[in-house]
């Protein structure tokens, strides 16, 4: 297989990434054949998976632009994978040039696709990390040079707590960032269920085998368990909602019935 010129060279490009099957569901072009395979074989048992991933963009957009409006403009991304278009320092940049943008992932592709799309950007930086370890997040030089944890900050999860295993304990590691943050502060959040999706559970359940038989687990969870993330929060009306209920911009009743799976939020801390 020939290795472009994006895919770094310490990578192993025949095995599966999220990242990459992600960007495949977006219609992105960083994604191999291994990539587009384990899609095709998840959309099999939920055919309406790139739906449900484009309404998750979609609400991350509006979910930003509500966020600049109120007065916050710095952002910290974890999940970030590859920046496909309309990403996070596209919409908020292009509201205020200097809003400040700290993408995180620990999916070497990501990282090395998001350096080169930020090289010309002095407000937005990458930083290879992991959710579960937040220290290591915010006391990067690149968290430090760009957020300023003395005013609020916007905490993006979107798309990535439904890839934490429950023995790793996700509750702990958005508690523990979002206690470094200041008052005022708010979290973005997405999270896949089998709630809201068109299709019995044991159908869907065998994109979930897929996920897992690539070693990335996916941990769908009720909407009370994602509740539970905002614990300390308040939540912004209309609450936690499958996706195009969020402040929608366009009328919900057109959307395809694959893009209610799953639960948004988001909430501002005390």
């Amino acid at each position: 297989m020939e290795r472009p010129a994006w895919a770094p060279r310490n990578i192993d490009i025949s095995v599966p990434s999220v990242s990459r099957i992600y960007d495949f569901y977006l219609g992105g072009s960083h994604n191999f054949e291994v990539d587009r395979e384990a899609a095709r074989s998840a959309m099999e048992y939920i055919p309406g998976l790139p739906k449900i991933m484009q309404a998750n963009r979609a609400f991350m957009r509006r979910a930003v632009r509500h966020v600049m409006d109120e007065g916050i403009d710095q952002f910290i991304d974890i999940g970030s994978g590859i920046p496909t278009f309309g990403n996070v320092h596209e919409v908020a940049q292009g509201i205020r040039p200097g809003a400040r943008v700290l993408y995180v992932d620990h999916d070497p592709v990501a990282v090395a696709h998001s350096q080169a799309v930020l090289a010309d950007n002095g407000n937005a930086e990458v930083v290879a990390a992991d959710l579960l370890r937040p220290r290591e997040i915010l006391s990067s030089p690149e968290a430090r040079r760009l957020i300023d944890l003395n005013r609020p900050v916007a905490l993006l999860l979107v798309a990535i707590l439904h890839f934490v295993e429950d023995k790793d304990d996700p509750y702990a590691a958005v508690a523990r960032l979002g206690h470094a943050l200041a008052p005022g502060s708010m979290l973005v959040l997405t999270h896949a269920s089998y709630e809201g999706i068109p299709l019995p559970a044991e159908r869907a359940g065998g994109a979930v085998d897929v996920y897992r038989r690539i070693r990335n687990p996916l941990i769908m969870r009720s909407r009370a368990e994602v509740a539970r993330f905002f614990e300390g929060y308040d939540m912004v009306e209309p609450g936690l909602v499958p996706m195009p209920l969020w402040r929608p911009e366009t009328e919900p009743d057109d959307e395809d019935p694959y893009a209610f799976s799953g639960f948004a939020g988001v909430g501002r801390a005390a």
